[in-house]
């Protein structure tokens, strides 16, 4: 693979021949790998102008030479160059320089005629490299007459442009190059319909040309000489392991620059890595650290997770069984093997269900258990994020507008703590160019905030939550249950995860917002009897022993006053593990406070709870003491 040439440069080779006039574009403040031996050793690391220089040197041009708005004409890459092209233009060179203004149209000053003069001659094959023209005018809207004049002789000048016959390359073809950020920096009536014209997209470096990097001669110079002889005893006995490494690194990269790639080496050489450790190199130079916290994790308590569930999310073993094997997954590193991301969230989970049923609980449950701290749980409600600019407030606003400095709610949290679970509550009621947004960082782990900084998820896991499924609109635009508490669970779900796939694909249209979902998607059950059975008791004995444990106020509930309870909270099922603290707070919290308070009960008691009265819809406690 390190035999690999990217397209951009087999683009280069075909069009430069019968082209005069090529454009470079997107990533061209970037390093690249020179991919063939010549006038440059074969794998040298180079920035785009000095590659084109030995690029151009190599097809046999005579005179290369760069140009922009600052410094005027030069050529820092070899000596001889600059002055060659002075003596074909008739300028003088001043120190490195052959002076000259984009805008003037005095004859001695002006680089569009010397550019002309240049590409009009057939003595001396020339390409001219016009490097940063995003910067040669303030708008290409709203240009000045001399920005149009000078733009029109540049366009003249490649029309003018001779073939030039050469000794041992045959014709050549005098060439000028434009590099810009993107095409529309510079005016569009310049290229529009121009046959003389190539576009040429420089994009981030594919797959096969960050293996054609690091599978080369330029890997041993990611270590220090003393590890990587210590280290390569043992790779070079087993070739199958130093790939997988590799491979991973490969993978893990995606996105990434090569100028990026290039600090990772330095940066894996300065903290000096092992061989073996190449791959935490990227989470020193994302997150700033060197241990991923994900590799720390306790074990054991991720195996009696369900346990520690259980004690907190009552009657969901379907959906605590799924999220635990999601964790599971990205605990294993399974997550994403079946797709071509390596860089994607640890985990996306799509919580559905009824209100109350224990969704918000779960993701909170599932923070403890992970990071030791629900706080790890960072949670958006997406009705604050209804409107169409709201994707400001959550990415931040970009520069020129109101709370630039301040970024985006999620990027800055995410910043702030990258290994984290991110819970987006209700996220149906966010506008649909906010779930947009979602896109990138379900696909690519990754999302660029407003102030142009990189930010990156793929050690979240992502949870939303919804109520879709549970009520749906008549066709007289009315709201009608779809799903009730008396269906069993598997028709119910079945019910919601429909009315959930009709929403994305038919109401919004962006099926692939689901898809990138997958089969993530959990319905929890409705309270059932019996789980909220579970539940009451497990309120009322947290009650009972926080009483004792502050007040040393030992309370007992006679099966009377229990019965009574449960009787209200059967009743309240719509209303979920919501509606059990309801009925707790209403028939009990706020009673219990009232009897303690009017007989100056503040520690030191035992009291008996045997009855509870509802008198004019407000309830009482018969209570003995003693």
């Amino acid at each position: 693979m390190s035999d690999y040439i990217s397209k951009w440069h087999k683009e280069l080779g075909i069009f430069s021949k019968i082209k005069p006039l090529i454009i470079l574009e997107g990533n061209v403040l970037d390093s690249y790998q020179y991919p063939e031996e010549g006038s440059t050793p074969k794998g040298s690391i180079l920035r785009l102008p000095e590659y084109l220089h030995f690029y151009f040197k190599d097809t046999g041009y005579q005179n290369i030479v760069f140009y922009d708005s600052l410094k005027g004409f030069y050529n820092f890459c070899e000596e001889g160059y600059i002055d060659n092209f002075a003596k074909i233009t008739e300028n003088s060179v001043e120190q490195g320089y052959i002076k000259a203004d984009f805008k003037s149209r005095n004859k001695s000053n002006s680089a569009v005629d010397i550019i002309r003069k240049s590409l009009s001659q057939n003595k001396e094959a020339t390409v001219v490299i016009m490097n940063f023209v995003s910067r040669y005018i303030s708008s290409p809207d709203n240009m000045e007459q001399s920005e149009v004049d000078s733009f029109t002789v540049l366009l003249q000048s490649s029309l003018e442009s001779k073939e030039v016959k050469t000794k041992s390359n045959g014709v050549l073809k005098n060439l000028l190059i434009l590099i810009t950020d993107k095409s529309n920096d510079i005016p569009v009536w310049f290229y529009l319909q121009n046959p003389n014209v190539k576009i040429i997209t420089l994009s981030a470096p594919s797959k096969e040309e960050r293996e054609a990097l690091i599978k080369s001669p330029n890997f041993p110079s990611f270590f220090a000489g003393e590890i990587y002889m210590q280290d390569y005893v043992f790779y070079n006995d087993h070739p199958d392991e130093l790939e997988k490494i590799q491979d991973k690194f490969i993978a893990l990269t995606e996105g990434f620059s090569f100028t990026e790639i290039n600090g990772l080496r330095r940066l894996c050489k300065n903290e000096k890595f092992h061989i073996k450790d190449l791959c935490d190199v990227i989470d020193l130079y994302k997150y700033g650290i060197r241990e991923n916290p994900w590799k720390r994790l306790n074990l054991e308590s991720i195996r009696n997770a369900k346990k520690d569930f259980e004690s907190r999310v009552k009657g969901q073993d379907y959906a605590i069984t799924k999220t635990l094997d999601v964790i599971k997954r990205a605990i294993t590193g399974m997550s994403g093997l079946h797709g071509s991301s390596h860089t994607r969230p640890k985990g996306v989970l799509f919580f559905a269900g009824p209100t109350g049923t224990g969704k918000t609980e779960t993701a909170k449950t599932l923070a403890q258990i992970l990071f030791g701290d629900e706080s790890c749980c960072t949670r958006f409600d997406m009705s604050e994020y209804s409107q169409s600019h709201s994707d400001q407030k959550l990415l931040g606003a970009p520069p020129g507008y109101v709370g630039y400095e301040a970024g985006g709610q999620l990027t800055n949290s995410v910043k702030k703590n990258p290994f984290s679970i991110l819970l987006f509550d209700e996220i149906e009621k966010a506008h649909p160019s906010i779930l947009d947004k979602f896109l990138q960082i379900l696909e690519d782990g990754r999302m660029t905030d407003g102030q142009g900084n990189t930010v990156y998820f793929s050690e979240t896991i992502i949870i939303f939550t919804s109520n879709l499924g549970i009520y749906t609109i008549n066709q007289e635009g009315c709201r009608e249950t779809n799903v009730t508490n008396d269906m069993a669970y598997k028709e119910m779900a079945n019910k919601v995860r429909q009315e959930i796939e009709n929403y994305f694909k038919l109401q919004l249209g962006r099926p692939e917002i689901l898809n990138r979902i997958g089969e993530n998607i959990v319905v929890f059950d409705y309270i059932r009897p019996d789980v909220a059975k579970l539940i009451l008791n497990s309120q009322i004995n947290k009650i009972i022993n926080n009483l004792f444990i502050e007040k040393h106020i030992k309370v007992n509930i006679s099966n009377k006053a229990m019965n009574i309870l449960l009787e209200q909270v059967l009743d309240n099922l719509s209303n979920g593990g919501r509606g059990v603290g309801n009925v707790v707070e209403n028939l009990l919290i706020n009673p219990l406070s009232r009897y303690l308070f009017d007989n100056e009960i503040f520690e030191n008691e035992n009291l008996t709870i045997s009855n509870i009265n509802i008198e004019d819809m407000i309830p009482y406690l018969e209570c003995t003491r003693g």
